[in-house]
């Protein structure tokens, strides 16, 4: 069996483990194993090839590491909208009750409301901010 089939292999495989654990590095570890069958392919020789796996392999991990770490959010994911497509939606709130909560139809079901801390309660329309279990966190709309 040729060196680069080997490497194809290798990198299919890392593909098919990356869908079943969802694992994003793994794509990037099987762009160096791609990397190391392209130098296959080319005739280098074995060392060469195991250089030039590990560094696409490691050199794409570590750009996607500082991707990541770049466009990181401060929010928890609990406020995030791209995590909870709830956020930003705007909900009527009738009246607060004595606990500081509310009760809101959204959705088509009736939903726990608690306001943003700091925030006086108000009769009207709000803004979801957060999710936090199966209650809403409001600021004003």
């Amino acid at each position: 069996m040729a060196m680069s089939t080997i490497w194809w292999l290798l990198a299919g495989g890392a593909v098919a483990l990356e869908l079943f654990t969802g694992t994003f590095y793994l794509l990037m570890v099987a762009l160096g194993l791609a990397a190391g069958a392209l130098a296959a392919h080319g005739g280098l020789s074995l060392t060469a090839q195991l250089v030039a796996s590990a560094v696409v392999g490691a050199g794409a991990v570590a750009v996607w590491t500082a991707v990541r770490r770049r466009n990181a959010s401060s929010l928890p994911a609990s406020a995030q909208r791209d995590v909870n497509l709830d956020i930003g939606e705007v909900v009527q709130v009738q009246a607060w009750e004595a606990d500081g909560t509310a009760h809101v139809q959204y959705r088509g079901a009736r939903w726990t409301a608690v306001p943003r801390a700091g925030l006086t309660p108000e009769p009207g329309p709000h803004r979801v901010t957060e999710l936090i279990g199966n209650r809403l966190v409001l600021d004003k709309a």
